[in-house]
């Protein structure tokens, strides 16, 4: 699970600028909890390294791959290492800086999938990988319309998301004071794929893919999760 990538500056929604603040404190407080806990984890998620590898294949032009909400760095040093150009984006300086500990040869900044710091079709594709679960729907509207801003004509957009879990169906959310060991104060949502698929494509997006898994056992949270690949229409 990555870090949401959420910076939200506008005033028009009460209680906003909180919300941020916490996203952004308890990921800074787990940022070496979490590094140290998941930055191995692709190595046990075969279905994830075919998705990140077919994101690689049919991204669109020369420009980089951005993995936004990228979190200690360990997608997009897999993306690197299938041969893509790569930028991680992340609202957590804490996770930012573990992520440039750990793969010093890429480029990750500090930034707001709300208002990404690229110019209009500056990137040849985007993973957004669980980055989206502390949004709620409008804001994850208006995150589609920015990453459709940021990535190029024929760029494709690889968004994961958990789906369900026990006692947690989609649409439900999750409340949780504590993550791997540390106090935090975060909200994960889990998500209908009918619903986003349906935002997706009101943002600009056309779906080519559509895969969903069970928790792969022992290795995450057991939590059925679904992967949508769309194209930049």
């Amino acid at each position: 699970m990555c870090v949401a990538n959420l910076w939200m500056t506008s005033p028009t929604r009460a209680g906003q600028t909180g919300a941020v603040e916490r996203v952004r404190a308890s990921y800074d407080a787990v940022a070496a909890a979490y590094a140290a806990e998941l930055s191995d984890e692709l190595a046990r998620k075969p279905l994830d390294r075919a998705m990140l590898a077919a994101l690689v294949e049919l991204r669109a032009g020369e420009g980089p791959l951005a993995d936004v909400g990228c979190g200690p760095g360990h997608v997009a040093a897999h993306l690197a290492a299938l041969g893509a150009p790569v930028v991680g984006v992340d609202l957590s300086p804490a996770m930012v800086a573990e992520a440039r500990r750990r793969h010093p040869g890429l480029s990750f900044a500090v930034g707001s999938l709300l208002d990404l710091a690229v110019a209009d079709a500056g990137w040849s594709g985007a993973v957004c990988v669980y980055a989206v679960i502390h949004l709620d729907r409008a804001e994850r509207a208006a995150a589609y319309a920015e990453l459709a801003r940021a990535v190029a004509p024929g760029g494709r957009l690889l968004l994961a998301f958990h789906v369900s879990a026990a006692g947690q169906p989609a649409g439900s959310v999750l409340h949780a004071d504590e993550l791997f060991g540390v106090p935090v104060e975060l909200e994960f949502r889990y998500l209908d794929p009918d619903d986003e698929t349906a935002l997706l494509l009101a943002a600009g997006w056309a779906l080519e893919a559509r895969l969903e898994r069970e928790p792969v056992p022992g290795a995450e949270h057991a939590s059925r999760r679904a992967y949508l690949l769309a194209r930049r229409a």
